[in-house]
């Protein structure tokens, strides 16, 4: 049996395929009947929850009965679908960026046909999750007549039509179009005299216009593409520009997919829900002739300047197909565009199953290849490769792994290796090596602790399954067998439950390689899995160098922390390995390698001193957090001596890369007013771009701290200091001297991280003081209104560091040059400049919150 991290009980039933989905900020939702449970990995106790309320009927018309058949065929899925509260379908996580806290937004497809946005409440006393494009206030008193459509349709601010005028048109013409809930109208007696009023408004119809236009305005299945628009050179991070966006591609009963894009908020903000998404309908595709049951996208960087999007679609009748557009006319379009993808290929299974998953994936070893997984009702999956430079297509096998319906595929390892789920209560691990693919086992041994949970294990069936976006652990969705739970104890509560399994020790080849470390130290751990683990850390950190990846390391630290319980000297070598990659040197893997890569730390880039930050801080120095978080010295009694001397080191190198990223935040934002000054006719900075701040706190650090800092930080911190006051305060529009939050009382720089004010006299010698925390961006002293917070080193900052920061390569021997040079000098990211993850809004331990670490 696979190797199990943990279990969160379901209370509702699982329905769909594809029923869990892994956002790239760490957070997991589940489809849960007429439900959505969101909950984090790292709590899966602290749960959101979106609650799919009860639709509105709306009239597209009135059948004309006289010699009609209503028992047709053609009607049947409209009298099938009766449901008061309908069910969620499909379920998909955006890219990071969209949401107004610089979060990812979640689109849900109900079985009604409905299309929604949600996104992370406000109140962190709420769980329920809120709409993202918010509904008109006049929303409930429509008139009966007026077509309303989805809160996607009326965030785009298109006119909305009269259902006269859209019966009228050729059905042809109407398919994708809207993408709400078409509610047939009853033509049976007994209706309330209201609803026959409406009636007389609604045109007549005939059986197969109902049918047809009830399918066109029905809607199946979502999924997200990869961001657009981002700072450019594959860097993702999400920024506030009205060029990020992300394009939400939707699928219908028929045929027809609907594109839709959405734009990332102006401002980013964690109180202000004003600035939200933008939604606009962009494309509609006639894909198939059938019902559309799957999608995946994928973006190949042939050309970084104009980005390539490959789609992949699905339909009930069996057929697959690949298309490709541009991706910069899906950015630019400020109309509809009908029919522009360009078939690559048409790929027609073996045994026309249905089509219930898809999954494509570009390995970043070969980007000029695509794989494509095609998981079908009968069972069986098919693996196809596609070479984008010739058109080549090959068919890599047709496997028939499962029973039942496959529920679930999800590509790990960068195309390495392919997990496949099914209604069989069956998981399987297969590798790709070479063209072909073989099953593997799953690992079968946990790091650290043993598995606990109240949750039992009979499980009788698997509706989908999710890869963490460290590729360490894998989420899957499972429902339990009644027929096996304590009628009165379990089975009224224990529905479903999410399973998290560790596949940080999955073989990926065939190797005769042997860990370079001493098995001794972890007795009954299997040293083939041994080897992987230490494989397949390193390859996670590694992927993490590349800025088109969010910084999200939370199942990196897991196992790392789970393997220092029991085995340290392992993940000592580990992350010594990792560290002399950095250095790209012949030196031993010893203790000693910490010193050499301290003197090397000007020359890493922003990221990997991101990555050193969060090792450091929260695996090996994970016992010295109170020492860490209020600067004082770690109590190093009791140690060895080379347990102190190595706890020492750590400490000297997680010391040193904060004071690394802080010189260069300290230089660029030197830079940045030095340029203003220079620049004349810039008197108003632009809204929502970044702007320098706390110059002249920044100066004080630098002269507090003149034995450490470098020359070049020194020349820029003097250049500024022969600035004016009055000239700085014209320029940024605020007194650069400080006062107290609650008595007005001037408050001096002493420290970067706290301040104290002068206090105020009462003149009875008593004379209080108050203790004020400073931004981690700027160091100016925070306001007392809600401001950003970082969950890892948990620090606050009122202002967003500028991209620039992260996207450093090395400490600049310029910085007036390198900021000129720049293409990300004007746009800021919500992200930590010390730990490099995304910033959120402080929430109590009982309130749901990504947490990457």
């Amino acid at each position: 049996m696979s190797s199990r991290l943990q279990s969160a009980v379901l209370g509702s039933s699982l329905v769909y395929p594809n029923a869990v989905v892994w956002s790239e900020e760490n957070l997991i939702a589940v489809a849960c009947g007429t439900s959505v449970i969101v909950m984090n990995p790292g709590n899966p106790g602290v749960r959101g929850i979106i609650t799919i309320p009860s639709t509105k009927t709306f009239p597209i018309g009135v059948i004309d009965c006289e010699g009609a058949d209503l028992l047709n065929g053609c009607l049947l899925p409209c009298q099938l679908s009766r449901d008061a509260r309908p069910s969620v379908r499909s379920i998909s996580w955006s890219p990071v960026g969209l949401a107004n806290n610089a979060g990812c937004l979640l689109a849900v497809c109900t079985t009604g046909g409905n299309v929604k946005l949600y996104r992370l409440p406000s109140c962190e006393f709420s769980v329920e999750w809120i709409e993202a494009i918010p509904k008109r206030d006049n929303a409930d008193h429509e008139p009966a007549n007026d077509l309303t459509v989805s809160s996607l349709r009326k965030g785009s601010k298109r006119r909305r039509q009269n259902a006269a005028s859209v019966a009228a048109k050729d059905p042809d013409d109407l398919g994708g179009t809207n993408m709400s809930q078409i509610v047939r109208v009853s033509s049976g007696k007994g209706k309330p005299q209201k609803k026959v009023s409406e009636d007389c408004n609604l045109p007549l119809v005939t059986i197969q216009q109902y049918a047809s236009r009830s399918e066109m305005l029905m809607s199946l299945t979502v999924a997200w593409s990869p961001i657009l628009g981002a700072l450019g050179n594959g860097v993702a991070l999400p920024h506030n520009s009205s060029n990020c966006c992300s394009i939400l591609a939707v699928g219908g009963k028929c045929g027809r997919i609907s594109l839709w894009r959405i734009h990332a908020p102006y401002i980013y903000s964690t109180d202000n829900i004003r600035y939200s998404s933008k939604v606009a309908l962009v494309g509609l595709l006639k894909a198939h002739e059938t019902w559309i049951t799957a999608i995946s996208w994928a973006l190949y960087e042939s050309n970084i300047s104009k980005p390539q999007f490959v789609l992949a679609t699905g339909s009930s009748d069996g057929r697959v197909k690949i298309w490709q557009e541009n991706g910069e006319k899906l950015l630019n379009s400020s109309e509809v565009i009908y029919d522009s993808f360009s078939l690559l290929k048409e790929v027609i299974t073996v045994d026309s199953a249905t089509i219930s998953v898809l999954s494509l994936t570009v390995p970043s070893h070969s980007p000029g290849k695509l794989l494509l997984a095609i998981g079908k009702g009968s069972g069986s999956f098919e693996v196809w490769m596609l070479e984008m430079a010739t058109r080549n297509f090959e068919k890599i096998g047709c496997y028939d792994a499962h029973d039942r319906i496959v529920t679930g595929l999800a590509w790990a390892f960068n195309g390495r290796c392919l997990y496949s789920c099914s209604q069989d209560n069956s998981m399987k691990s297969w590798i790709l090596v070479g063209n072909s693919l073989s099953e593997v086992p799953m690992p079968s041994t946990s790091p650290g602790l043993k598995y606990s949970s109240d949750a039992p294990y009979v499980f009788d069936s698997c509706f989908g399954l999710a890869v963490s976006p460290g590729n360490l652990a894998i989420a899957m969705a499972r429902k339990f067998d009644a027929d096996l739970l304590h009628p009165m104890y379990q089975a009224r509560t224990h529905k479903a439950a999410v399973e998290f399994l560790w596949i940080g020790g999955q073989q990926l080849g065939i190797s005769s390689t042997s860990p370079d470390i001493n098995s001794e130290y972890f007795p009954g751990f299997p040293e083939k899995e041994l080897f992987w683990w230490e494989t397949n850390i390193l390859w996670s950190l590694n992927q993490y160098e590349n800025l088109s990846r969010l910084l999200n390391i939370w199942d990196i630290v897991a196992s790392l922390v789970a393997f220092k319980q029991s085995a340290p000297e392992y993940v000592g070598h580990v992350l010594l390995k990792w560290l002399k990659s950095y250095l790209r040197s012949q030196f031993d893997i010893s203790v000693t390698l910490l010193s050499e890569i301290f003197e090397f730390l000007p020359k890493l880039s922003s990221r990997q001193l991101h990555l050193i930050n969060i090792i450091s801080r929260h695996v090996m120095l994970k016992e010295y957090k109170a020492a860490i978080m209020s600067s004082k010295e770690p109590d190093l009694e009791g140690l060895s001596g080379a347990e102190e001397e190595q706890v020492t080191l750590w400490m000297e190198l997680f010391l040193g890369s904060e004071n690394e990223l802080l010189e260069r935040l300290v230089g660029i934002s030197f830079s940045a007013i030095l340029g203003l000054l220079s620049n004349s006719s810039m008197d108003v900075l632009k809204v929502g771009s970044w702007s320098p701040d706390g110059f002249i706190q920044m100066e004080q650090w630098v002269s507090h701290n003149r034995e450490s800092v470098k020359g070049h930080s020194e020349f820029l911190a003097a250049e500024v200091r022969k600035v004016e006051k009055r000239r700085l305060q014209d320029i940024l529009g605020y007194e650069v001297d400080e006062q107290c939050n609650f008595c007005s009382a001037a408050v001096p720089f002493e420290s970067k991280e706290h301040a104290m004010c002068s206090g105020m006299n009462y003149g009875n010698g008593v004379s209080q003081r108050h203790k004020l925390e400073r931004c981690a961006v700027t160091m100016r002293v925070l306001p007392t209104k809600p401001s950003w917070y970082c969950i890892c080193c948990q620090r606050r900052a009122r202002k967003l560091a500028p991209s620039i920061l992260f996207t450093m390569p090395k400490y600049p021997s310029d910085f007036k040059s390198f900021l000129k040079s720049s293409p990300y000098k004007d746009s800021s990211t919500p992200c930590c400049p010390f730990c490099g993850i995304l910033l959120q809004r402080s929430q109590p331990e009982h309130s749901l919150s990504p947490l990457p670490v």
